[in-house]
């Protein structure tokens, strides 16, 4: 299993970025998908994840109407749209899937910064 992550950049607070995640080594298109971040001193925390034929999505509270997640199960890719970022969405983004263990991609990092 891989996953790649790239997207992360610097960016000003209420611009846009969008990080896509390549997947291989597995069956994509019958996993659930994932996005988690990790700021530092903090937990590593949920963002979004998205079921496997991409009809149900979960967000966390705090980036509820700002992100949204998806997936193209042809290609083996899930993306995160992120939108009116704020300073506090800085942090390290990761892919992840769980295939009988944890699997996770090397992250990119996102930084939100004036």
């Amino acid at each position: 299993v891989q996953l790649v992550e790239s997207g992360g950049a610097l960016v000003q607070p209420g611009g846009s970025l969008r990080l896509s995640c390549a997947a291989s080594g597995f069956t994509f298109s019958t996993y659930t998908m994932s996005w988690y971040r990790q700021a530092p001193g903090k937990e590593r925390e949920l963002v979004a994840e998205i079921s496997s034929n991409g009809g149900s999505t979960n967000y966390a509270d705090s980036v509820t109407g700002r992100f949204t997640i998806s997936r193209d199960n042809a290609n083996n890719m899930v993306y995160l749209q992120m939108n009116n970022l704020k300073s506090e969405d800085t942090a390290v983004y990761y892919c992840y899937v769980r295939r009988w263990i944890d699997y996770w991609g090397q992250g990119t990092q996102v930084t939100v910064s004036s």
